[in-house]
């Protein structure tokens, strides 16, 4: 690695020949920098490749031998690297040193190493260490280092770091000063170094933190996730033309950043932490920003404000990601039952008389940055070591003058938790906690508890959900919720509405007893009775938009209508629905099969259309987080598929598309019918894996039409084979050696997907390509079978291309028969099958070979041993 790796004494053998990992060669090291102890341009490299030099032996000396660690401490070897640092020697050597101490500190695998590293506390000293922020090189090496030590916190390491006498934790005050950074990786690594702290169960630190930093970094964390919000909804109103989804996808993709770090931090479970986080999302975030736009979208008034589909869309992200019960709990409760009064200040000041501490429930800036606000507490921990925790972040002078009185309270305290494990809220601090939306819940619970614990019919029950009989309780988010459903003109809301639905119904956190007051489906509901009427009729509204030839229902608000009307009337006994809405959703289905004719057609790319859109609908249904993750949708409903938008997710453009939106819309549509019905397809797939011949079954060939062939395949192999055509495949096979007249299948394929072509050169010839189903419309057919087939003379090279191109025919027309059969269009019936003479009633039994019956006869059977073909060539004897 170094000039002076060999022999840099002499002698090459035994003890001159010195290595560069030995104890010997750190010593010298040493001695080079007790002689450059002053950073200077001509021995600036030599410092920065004796620091390199130093961390490699600290490394080797970890595994191998400790008193390497002994004479690095002995020596306070640590002082040189400050001493470094604080000569101001560049940023050449800055990068170098933070560079090496990161590799040093990665690499530390023994603790008695790492303690002798931490010790002395030269670590803090560096983390405090004013670097030069404004290169980014540096930055980066300095919040790497960082992430990498607190990877090594734990119990007993914690105490390297946080100073309990002092009350200072340099490691974490250090890095969310950067939780704001411009840089994307930075901002991801304050993110993984707070998370390692939180996870850490030390309860003096976890109270540090709670009590001098936790109101400032979370009131902040929250604005700055509010300001990215107004920011990606102003990108959203300012791009209807679809040219910015490149900033916009970035932003969306930034905000679930935000949601996943804030979902770790919840499950960590420090429930004193935890309470100061829910109270900032409540009251600072999710309530005056996300709830609030919902039913205001007037501009002009005072208080930030984001488009509705974007606060749809953004609350739809939270109840996916984040299962925390107190805070989805209050969340849904005002979504669900809560009214404008949660924002009036009437109301909070009505509790605030009635609360130990007053509550903002407005989206503003923290009156301090997070640096100055950390300066701050650092100060009055100086005059007074512990402070009762202000959760609210408001009433500081008040607190100051009560400081006497706090201190006294404090030590009783303190005695409650010292015992207590992580995540044990102690007992008195049941009070700090005062929010308004806890009030808003008590109220709801109470004003309708008359009518969840009578015994109410289900039209009360449904009348209650709909708030119909309640007219003096208004709930106008509930009300904004069903009647952006409304489809008449477009999905644009429907869309986030049918997501917010979903997303709230498979939470884990939220309370059932929530979500059936207005009899919302949960995930783990018990048996239920009824359901809610009015968001039934909502969704089967949606699927009649959806079936008419002008319906401007996406494919992807359908699905997932469906997914939501099976989960509101599906109970474990079966279905609950009603007659005259079941009527309603048959109604929607005869609509849509009335569309589906008119594309149907005889052309060939109809069927490959019809089981290629039944293919992607059982093979991806619909995941609702990647849909959320989707920004596209957050712009206008679009029908150009040069937007590069999933088809699912816009408007058809063209007959070819508006026929894929057809047929799946039949599909969704007849499979939900036929699941609220409790009845079994029996139709579809057209194509049914257990009716196909496998590879390597064994059949029986008696009276069986064959023509020999050799088989040269693309890759130079060459096989003999016997090729023979059913009602939907072609299949090669050859004799079986342990039964005469049967034989083994080599290789089966669709004959709707065969390609067949002569051989320009060689009238035996006949070049056949048989393709893979393909597993979405776009995707490239990949074929199966590539190959040149070789006929005994070109008679029956004609017959066998004869009866493949017959038998593709007679295959594709017996399917689109059956199509016909599913939209009630009159249907021809064939009696011949690719000229063999199959009659109707045969055909319809659809059995892969008419023999096939016969493969299940025992070695007993006399007919086993015949030798009777109807073919062009006969298998030969192998016994």
């Amino acid at each position: 690695m170094f000039g002076r790796s060999r022999s840099w004494v002499g002698g090459g053998h035994g003890k001159a020949a010195r290595s560069i990992h030995s104890l010997d060669h750190l010593k010298y090291m040493y001695h080079v920098l007790t002689k450059n102890t002053t950073v200077t341009d001509h021995n600036r490299n030599l410092l920065v490749e004796t620091i390199r030099s130093i961390t490699e032996i600290l490394i080797w000396g970890d595994q191998n031998d400790s008193s390497v660690f002994d004479f690095f401490l002995e020596k306070n070897m640590f002082v040189f690297f400050l001493n470094i640092l604080r000569q101001k020697s560049g940023r050449y050597v800055c990068v170098q040193l933070l560079q090496t101490l990161n590799i040093l500190f990665e690499n530390i695998s023994h603790e008695t190493s790492l303690y002798y590293l931490l010790s002395n506390n030269y670590v803090n000293s560096i983390i405090v260490h004013k670097f030069d922020f404004s290169d980014e090189e540096i930055m980066a090496y300095y919040i790497s280092f960082l992430k990498t030590l607190s990877l090594k916190l734990n119990n007993h390491t914690v105490h390297f770091f946080y100073n309990e006498h002092t009350n200072d934790f340099a490691l974490y005050t250090e890095a969310i000063k950067f939780f704001n950074h411009p840089e994307s990786m930075v901002r991801i690594a304050v993110r993984t170094i707070t998370l390692n702290v939180y996870k850490v169960d030390n309860q003096p630190m976890l109270h540090y933190i709670r009590d001098k930093t936790a109101v400032p970094y979370f009131s902040n964390l929250v604005w700055f996730i509010g300001s990215h919000v107004i920011e990606l909804d102003n990108c959203v109103q300012t791009d209807e033309e679809h040219r910015n989804r490149g900033k916009l996808s970035d932003l969306v993709a930034e905000h679930l950043d935000h949601l996943h770090y804030l979902n770790d931090i919840l499950i960590i479970n420090c429930e004193f932490l935890n309470d100061v986080l829910t109270d900032h999302l409540l009251n600072r975030l999710f309530l005056p920003l996300y709830v609030y736009s919902l039913v205001n979208q007037d501009k002009g008034g005072e208080r930030p404000k984001i488009s509705l589909q974007v606060s749809l869309y953004l609350l739809s992200q939270v109840f996916l990601i984040i299962h925390y019960a107190p805070l989805v709990n209050s969340l849904t409760e005002v979504i669900l039952n809560g009214d404008l009064s949660v924002f009036s200040s009437k109301v909070e000041q009505d509790i605030q008389r009635n609360s130990a501490k007053s509550s903002i429930r407005c989206f503003i800036k923290p009156t301090e940055t997070l640096e100055r606000s950390l300066e701050i507490n650092k100060h009055k921990g100086k005059k007074r070591l512990q402070k009762r925790p202000n959760y609210k972040n408001v009433g500081e002078e008040e607190e100051e003058e009560r400081g006497l009185e706090d201190t006294q309270e404090d030590p009783d305290k303190a005695k409650g938790t010292e015992g207590s494990s992580k995540g044990i809220k102690p007992s008195g601090e049941n009070e700090e906690i005062e929010m308004v939306i806890m009030e808003r819940c008590k109220m709801s619970e109470l004003s309708i508890s008359t009518v969840t614990e009578q015994n109410t019919t289900d039209e009360e029950k449904s009348a209650a959900a709909s708030g119909s009989e309640m007219t003096n309780w208004s709930r106008p988010f509930l009300d904004m919720v069903y009647n952006a459903q409304d489809c008449a003109e477009d999905d644009y809301y429907a869309l986030f509405v049918l997501c917010l639905l979903y997303a709230m119904s498979q939470n884990k956190g939220i309370d059932p007893v929530k979500l059936e007051r207005i009899q919302l489906p949960a995930q783990h509901a018990e048996e239920k009775s009824s359901y809610n009427h009015v968001l039934a009729e909502r969704l089967i509204r949606i699927m009649n938009y959806a079936a008419q030839p002008d319906g401007k229902v996406r494919l992807a608000t359908l699905e997932l209508g469906c997914l939501l009307l099976k989960q509101l009337v599906l109970s474990k006994s079966g279905s609950i629905i009603k007659d005259v809405h079941l009527a309603c959703l048959e109604g929607a289905r005869e609509e849509s099969v009335h569309l589906l004719r008119r594309f149907y057609k005889g052309e060939e790319i109809f069927l490959d259309m019809f089981e290629d859109e039944y293919r992607s609908m059982t093979s991806k249904p619909m995941n609702v987080e990647y849909l959320m993750m989707d920004a596209s949708i957050l712009l206008p409903p679009t029908g150009t598929p040069l937007t590069g938008i999933d088809f699912v997710k816009r408007l058809p453009c063209g007959d070819v598309e508006r026929t894929r939106r057809a047929i799946r819309v039949f599909f969704m549509l007849r499979s939900l019918s036929l699941h609220l019905r409790d009845e079994p397809e029996t139709q579809l797939p057209l194509t049914r894996e257990e009716d196909l011949i496998k590879t390597d079954d064994v059949l029986d060939l008696n009276n069986s039409d064959l023509i020999a062939c050799t088989v040269f395949t693309k890759d130079g192999g060459q096989v003999q084979r016997f090729l023979a055509v059913d009602i939907y495949q072609m299949s090669l096979v050859e004799p079986d050696v342990a039964r005469l007249g049967w034989g083994v299948v080599k290789f089966a394929g669709l004959l709707q997907d065969m390609q067949v072509t002569g051989v320009e050169d060689d009238s035996r010839a006949l070049n056949i390509i048989i393709h893979k189903p393909a597993s979405s419309p776009h995707s490239k057919p990949f074929p199966i079978l590539q190959a040149t087939f070789i006929f005994s003379d070109h008679i029956r090279c004609i017959i066998a291309k004869q009866r493949l191109a017959k038998g593709r025919i007679q295959a594709r027309r017996m399917k689109m028969q059956r199509i016909a059969a599913l939209l009630d269009l009159p249907v021809q019936p064939s009696t011949e099958v690719m000229g063999f003479g199959h009659s109707a009633a045969s055909a319809s039994q659809h059995l892969p070979f008419r023999f096939y019956d016969q493969s299940r006869r025992g070695s007993c059977d006399p007919a086993v041993q015949r030798s009777v073909f109807a073919s062009v060539d006969k298998v030969p004897d192998c016994s």
